[in-house]
């Protein structure tokens, strides 16, 4: 079974900060899954590093119908650099015949279930990233680390 996993998880470094976020569980799925690495964020034209961002307004859901943005919190709008990423992802996982995607929690691309609330505050709140919300809307089961 091919599983897309977040890029970071693996140790790849593009955080937002530059940095990875390395996972030993992520890394051990690789001796039973096949490893498909990705991050919307790159996908999406954006650099690494790059100024940290949130979704303003509601949650990756709300993204997709337009109803909230991604924006850094110098106020620049990225949302369509998350969207081009997300579709990314989402060609990716349908490439492979992915089912099952395991992405970076609390990330406004990839978050599943909680992220942060748009105040650059560091508060969490239940939603899930553009790159998810996607995910889950063709049928693919999303889980994070």
């Amino acid at each position: 079974m091919k599983v897309v996993i977040s890029a970071c998880l693996l140790g790849v470094r593009c955080r937002y900060d530059g940095g990875g976020s390395r996972n030993e569980t992520a890394i051990k799925q690789g001796e039973k899954y096949a490893l498909i690495p990705v991050c919307p964020e790159e996908s999406g034209g954006l650099p690494t590093p790059r100024p940290s961002a949130e979704i303003v307004g509601g949650d990756g859901g709300d993204v997709l119908d337009g109803r909230a943005k991604v924006m850094t919190a110098d106020g620049t709008d990225v949302t369509e650099a998350y969207l081009k990423g997300a579709y990314h992802a989402l060609r990716v996982a349908q490439s492979n015949k992915a089912t099952h995607v395991v992405l970076k929690a609390r990330s406004p691309s990839c978050g599943c279930g909680d992220i942060y609330d748009g105040t650059f505050s560091g508060t969490l709140t239940s939603g899930d990233g553009v790159t998810t919300a996607l995910l889950k809307r063709h049928g693919i089961t999303v889980t994070s680390m």
